[in-house]
């Protein structure tokens, strides 16, 4: 079954933080709160599209910390989707928020609207970090909105950022352990990139912070990627969906971006696998055998894994097979 996004973007317009990497319109490309007519135009523009019927379809709230709105500004937003979750069109509400906006009685009011999975921005799950990003709540907060969260029978999504100020490889993956002893269903990893008009860019322009590189990014997020992976975490994307402002450098000063981060990562996570399954044979056919759903991740962005062996082989040939384990690959040499 495939699944599918409906996003509906919910700016923070009256956040009381200003973290250190935030400037909501050059990350979201808006500022205003959407209209009920502008959600249901989304929504049914997104289901003349999508084949609904065979599909798990999720209807997600994103771009802000959705509790952090009043409750009855809430409460219109989701009843707007109600009527698909009635009609079976939609399967149920995903959202993201802080997770110091989490309540009983905030999570007692989601449940009975249809809401499946919240969302919360972790950043990072060490105090340090959060404290010089500005991020306004402690490691505290996120382990008891996740326990909150997981009591009330919700899908836990936790989102971590990468190259914060202060951050390691070593602090990302402590994160990433801590992730998982939070017991999260999913996670998104995103690495930080300096916006303009953020303290980031000022402390970026004074030569204070200096933000990863592509290549370190697209290798730390593969190491992440493997670790949630052999933990049975799903990752539901790594890098900011692109907005138009990201392609000016007037907007994004410093930092890994690159509009097809996320297949960069999965090149190199399948580039692992393969180095680790594939021994060099000169001179052979080399067949690589993977799940028809990691066939293009597997040959690499642009090829990329594919071209590398050609170097060591006198044919290389990927093939989709059912009945590969989707994590897995076998190599054939003839």
């Amino acid at each position: 079954m495939r699944y599918f996004n409906i996003p509906i973007f919910i700016p923070e317009l009256a956040c009381p933080f200003r973290c250190v990497y935030c400037n909501q319109y050059n990350i979201t490309g808006k500022l205003a709160l959407p209209q009920s007519q502008d959600v249901i135009k989304t929504i049914e523009s997104y289901l003349s599209t999508i084949p609904w019927q065979k599909s798990f379809v999720e209807v997600a709230f994103f771009g802000g910390s959705f509790t952090g709105l009043d409750m009855e500004k809430q409460n219109q937003y989701l009843s707007l989707v109600e009527p698909y979750i009635a009609s079976q069109k939609v399967k149920g509400i995903r959202l993201s928020t802080r997770p110091d906006y989490i309540s009983a009685k905030i999570l007692e009011n989601l449940k009975s609207h249809g809401v499946r999975s919240i969302e919360l921005g972790a950043q990072s799950l060490d105090d340090e970090i959060l404290e010089l990003s500005g991020r306004g709540h402690l490691v505290a907060d996120v382990e008891q909105a996740a326990a909150a969260i997981n009591a009330m029978g919700f899908e836990l999504g936790l989102q971590m950022m990468t190259g914060l100020p202060k951050d390691t490889p070593d602090k990302a993956m402590e994160t990433a352990k801590k992730i998982t002893q939070l017991k999260a269903d999913t996670v998104r990893i995103y690495p930080t990139l300096v916006i303009k008009d953020t303290h980031l860019a000022r402390l970026y322009k004074a030569e204070n912070h200096q933000p990863q590189s592509l290549e370190e990014a697209v290798d730390l997020c593969a190491q992440l990627y493997l670790f949630f992976e052999n933990r049975k975490i799903k990752v539901l994307r790594m890098g900011l969906h692109p907005s138009e402002g990201f392609y000016d450098k007037n907007t994004m000063l410093g930092g890994p971006f690159h509009p097809a981060f996320g297949e960069l990562v999965l090149t190199k996570v399948w580039e692992k696998k393969i180095t680790n399954a594939v021994a060099v044979k000169k001179g052979k056919l080399l067949v690589v055998s993977v799940h028809p759903s990691n066939i293009n991740a597997a040959i690499g962005h642009k090829a990329l894994n594919r071209k590398r062996l050609e170097g060591q082989f006198d044919k290389v040939v990927f093939q989709a097979r059912t009945e590969v384990n989707p994590n897995q690959l076998y190599a054939d040499y003839h």
